[in-house]
């Protein structure tokens, strides 16, 4: 197994650890939604210190239910895991042709 090979499983093993571990530990068995979002979590916690507060603005956009909001959030998070996706293939593809490029002016008649 390669170098890299073993760092990619680590990383994997590393992520996938990070995503079952607050489940099995139940980190969040004490709430009524366990792992709600950090907007929800905020305005929990600035009405329980000002009841009052009213916020600056409203959103541009209110989906009209709990499945288009994931729905959207889905499709963004997909957009953003292909840019990254393009952006890094797009590296490596250039980085292997300069290599070959490398090698075969290496290689030709005459090259260093």
């Amino acid at each position: 197994m390669s170098r890299n090979a073993k760092i990619n499983a680590l990383l994997l093993l590393a992520v996938a650890a990070l995503a079952v571990l607050p489940l099995v530990l139940g980190l969040g068995d004490h709430k009524e939604e366990p792992f709600a979002g950090a907007d929800a979590e905020a305005e929990t916690a600035i009405t329980e210190i000002e009841p009052d507060y009213e916020p600056w603005f409203s959103p541009l956009y209110e989906p009209p239910s709990g499945e288009i909001e994931s729905a959207l959030f889905a499709v963004q998070a997909a957009l953003g895991a292909g840019v990254l996706a393009y952006y890094f293939g797009l590296r490596r593809g250039r980085r292997q042709g300069e290599e070959r490029t490398a090698t075969a002016l290496r290689d030709a008649p005459g090259g260093d």
